[in-house]
């Protein structure tokens, strides 16, 4: 995914920031396997408590709405996978 995402107009209320730091997170975890992945997304868990990064389940829907119109079929299908988990947890 490139940055292109990030300039997607209904983001434009969602803090530069905030942008940044999924853009990295997607960046840098792209040559994890799945047996690393567990521990990059705790220590960015950390980081992002560290920054006093957090975002609002409104952040959050339009985020993933705006990426998943840049993913795959078989990444949206993940993505939406991993949203009703995140549903069911929180």
């Amino acid at each position: 995914m490139n940055h292109d995402w990030m300039n997607d107009p209904a983001l434009a209320k969602i803090d530069k920031a905030k942008l940044d730091f999924l853009q990295a997170l997607v960046f840098e975890s792209r040559t994890l396997n799945k047996d690393q992945m567990l521990p990059f997304l705790m220590a960015v868990a950390k980081r992002g408590q560290a920054d006093h990064i957090t975002f609002s389940n409104e952040e959050i829907e339009t985020i993933v709405a705006v990426i998943k119109r840049e993913s795959s079929p078989e990444e949206a299908v993940a993505i939406d996978k991993m949203m009703r988990m995140h549903k069911k947890r929180g």
